[in-house]
């Protein structure tokens, strides 16, 4: 190391570890807090996930962000952005409200950009800090509105491809019966919390592949939701057939765990193969605009 790549690394060390010795003051309580409480229930369990992969993408994008903003102008904007940040970490620890306490984090990692390296930083980690949504618990009365014709659906159709298979199956709501074994859908197994932490992976994925074409990342983004859904219909026939063959215990048991794992498993795989078949069209495509200048 030069003397110079030293002196810079030093002065990048002044500025930035002051600011990150006050965020872990700020919030490692608060992390906590969560890793004690909340993240501990089966529905909030992608937290810790969506957390670390957001840092993970914030320290890769970190280089390119300090070189694009070298020499930019910042924004008093951030100051605004920074009380607001202030206000709500304030009003969400004192009142234990965590939907404000975890928009606090976010907030204050943006004032902090906008502070120190204006719009421009802020533009190179856009999606790490819009990824932390995904960590905020959405209000109950607006996940129970909305997950109970999720799984009136997932219920449905794990229901009608069993009964294709000549399974001994009937439904009554979300609830499946299945020889003698009758099982509840429960939020966990198909609820909207499933559905957002399986579109958080997809659209993670969209950002680490970073297709160049537009079109094939719009497309893949929407498809995730319905990639999504046949997820969690995947997971519940799993635990109907391990029901079904090796009893309520087996079904409850570790093997419950092990069909959550089948479900982010096919989630992965739908993804993959989705956009193995858009990169066959978009090479299609390119390959009929290479020849047609060709054609007579």
């Amino acid at each position: 190391m030069s003397i110079y790549q030293f002196i810079d690394s030093r002065s990048i060390a002044a500025n930035w570890l002051p600011i990150a010795v006050g965020l872990l003051v700020l919030y490692v309580p608060t992390f906590y807090s969560l890793a004690t409480g909340l993240w501990t229930n089966e529905d909030q369990a992608h937290g810790p996930i969506v957390l670390l992969l957001s840092i993970w993408l914030m320290i890769r994008q970190w280089p390119s962000m300090l070189k694009v903003s070298d020499g930019r102008s910042v924004t008093s904007i951030g100051w605004a952005v920074f009380f607001v940040g202030l206000l709500f970490y304030v009003i969400g620890r004192s009142q234990q409200i965590l939907v404000f306490e975890i928009s606090s984090f976010i907030l204050m990692l943006s004032a902090i950009l906008l502070i120190k390296k204006g719009f421009v930083a802020l533009k190179v980690m856009w999606f790490p800090l819009f990824f932390l949504l995904f960590m905020i618990p959405l209000p109950g009365s607006l996940v129970s509105f909305l997950t109970m014709p999720m799984k009136m659906a997932v219920s449905y159709v794990a229901e009608q491809t069993l009964f294709l298979f000549d399974y001994p199956i009937a439904r009554n709501g979300v609830v499946l019966q299945i020889g003698q074994y009758q099982l509840l859908v429960a939020d966990a197994c198909a609820g909207l919390q499933t559905l957002l932490t399986l579109e958080a992976l997809g659209l993670f994925y969209l950002n680490l592949v970073n297709h160049s074409s537009v079109y094939r990342n719009a497309i893949l983004a929407i498809l995730i939701v319905p990639i999504s859904f046949s997820a969690n219909v995947i997971r519940v026939i799993v635990l109907t057939l391990i029901t079904y063959h090796f009893g309520d215990a087996a079904g409850q048991g570790f093997l419950h765990d092990f069909a959550g794992m089948v479900l982010f498993a096919s989630a992965l795989i739908l993804i993959l193969s989705v956009d193995g078949i858009l990169q066959y069209f978009v090479n299609k495509r390119y390959v009929s605009k290479e020849l047609r200048p060709y054609a007579r």
